[in-house]
């Protein structure tokens, strides 16, 4: 597992997005790297590095550069993006320094707050409805996982620990999963079979509504990456190497338009049902 943020590429894109927003700025305002570098008594290297992704500007940097290249209405914006950034890192250094059964212990805490949960998922059962013998199967499998049998068994069991709070009615939990999702050969069979059924008995519960998406239903939105919206406040996305919390409120209107239209694009109930039960025999010729 990766020990630094340099090495995580959604932070580096993020870092290098950050740059040519400011780069533009300073291209708009007819300015050099020189010039601009000398009108804030910086460096020039400074500014390269900041424009390339190789270092993060401060708030008082963003601050003077969009002002020495006049354009303060930028500021706000830049901040955010800024934050967000800074936020991405603090959570890779978390998981990095506590490990992925503490990350899972800190997520739960994390949902006790959460009233509506909506999750969508392309590729995998997500976690908060994964049985035990599937979960040790993505955890085991995963290219970020852990290395020993005894944290394996750990993040199993605290993952499990998690899924209590799908027995809250006061919370509401709006699940989408593709049929690629419950196909991937991502466990054995029997474990596969098993996690079938235990969808189904899941979307019994009231307070839990899980859609499928078979492959035979054209999709509105093309999916890209699995994704939580946490009420109306934050989104969380969960990568090869982190998770990243989004917080922008255009990246939350986003995130909510494309899980409506993905919601749209589900079975519900009998129809869902009917769905789970062929993929179950499907899995079973597996065997």
């Amino acid at each position: 597992m990766p020990r630094n943020t340099s090495t995580n590429p959604d932070i580096r894109a993020a870092r290098n997005e950050l740059g040519a927003r400011l780069r533009d700025l300073r291209r708009a305002a007819g300015l050099t790297g020189q010039q601009l570098a000398a009108s804030l008594s910086w460096n020039q290297p400074k500014v390269s590095k900041i424009e390339n992704g190789r270092q993060t500007p401060t708030d008082d940097d963003v601050r003077s550069w969009c002002r020495a290249t006049g354009d303060d209405r930028a500021t706000d914006a830049l901040l955010a993006d800024l934050h967000t950034l800074q936020t991405r890192h603090r959570e890779w250094r978390r998981v990095m320094r506590t490990g992925l059964a503490a990350e899972q212990t800190a997520m739960g805490r994390q949902e006790q707050d959460i009233r509506i949960f909506r999750g969508f998922q392309p590729t995998i059962v997500p976690g908060l409805l994964q049985t035990p013998e599937y979960a040790r199967g993505i955890i085991e499998r995963a290219g970020n996982g852990p290395a020993s049998r005894e944290e394996v068994d750990q993040v199993v069991a605290a993952r499990m620990q998690r899924q209590n709070i799908l027995y809250d009615t006061s919370k509401k939990f709006r699940l989408v999963l593709t049929e690629a999702a419950l196909l991937n050969y991502v466990s054995p069979p029997t474990a596969m079979r098993g996690q079938i059924d235990r969808l189904i008995n899941l979307a019994m519960l009231p307070n839990v509504r899980i859609g499928v998406i078979p492959f035979d239903r054209p999709y509105t939105v093309v999916p890209q990456h699995a994704f939580w919206v946490y009420d109306d406040h934050l989104v969380v996305v969960e990568t090869v190497s982190a998770q990243l919390n989004l917080a922008q409120p255009q990246e939350i209107e986003q995130y909510t338009k494309v899980f409506e239209a993905m919601a749209l694009d589900a079975v519900y109930e009998d129809k869902a049902r009917n769905a789970l039960a062929r993929m179950g025999r499907q899995i079973a010729d597996r065997e």
